[in-house]
């Protein structure tokens, strides 16, 4: 599992031109999930992700979890971050979940975000979205499950 995280002062996504998901403050999980990942996998990333201090104190340190700030979500599922580009020019995804159990993963991911932060908005699986954010620093991290 994959996850690039993004911490932004709002996002949204859309399909078709339709919005189906927005945040305000927090941040944007775009995640891949691997062959091998399973439950627990995502039970303990997400868990992870929600004590990250990676928001700003009253001092400006990058001391405060998404709890402490009242941060949001955006889960954007993207099986391409599974991508291999080592060999060919051609990425290969071969390492990448199949799409039935990708999906179940991401229902799960998205339902342990909704303990976890203010509020949970999430892309749609499978569609071809459109993601905008106004990225916070930027500060993007990189979680390899």
């Amino acid at each position: 599992m994959k996850v690039v995280l993004q911490r932004v002062f709002s996002a949204k996504v859309s399909v078709d031109g339709e919005t189906v998901g927005e945040i305000g403050g927090g941040l944007v999980a775009f995640i891949g999930f691997g062959q091998n990942d399973t439950a627990d996998t995502v039970i303990k990333t997400v868990d992870k992700i929600s004590r990250l201090r990676i928001f700003a104190d009253s001092n400006g340190k990058t001391n405060l979890s998404s709890k402490e700030v009242n941060a949001e979500i955006l889960a954007i599922s993207q099986f391409t971050l599974m991508g291999d580009c080592l060999g060919q020019n051609r990425p290969s995804f071969s390492h990448a979940l199949n799409p039935k159990d990708a999906q179940t993963l991401y229902a799960l991911f998205s339902e342990e975000c909704t303990q976890k932060f203010t509020k949970t908005a999430k892309g749609q699986f499978g569609a071809h979205m459109h993601v905008s954010a106004e990225n916070d620093g930027p500060f993007t991290l990189i979680i390899d499950a």
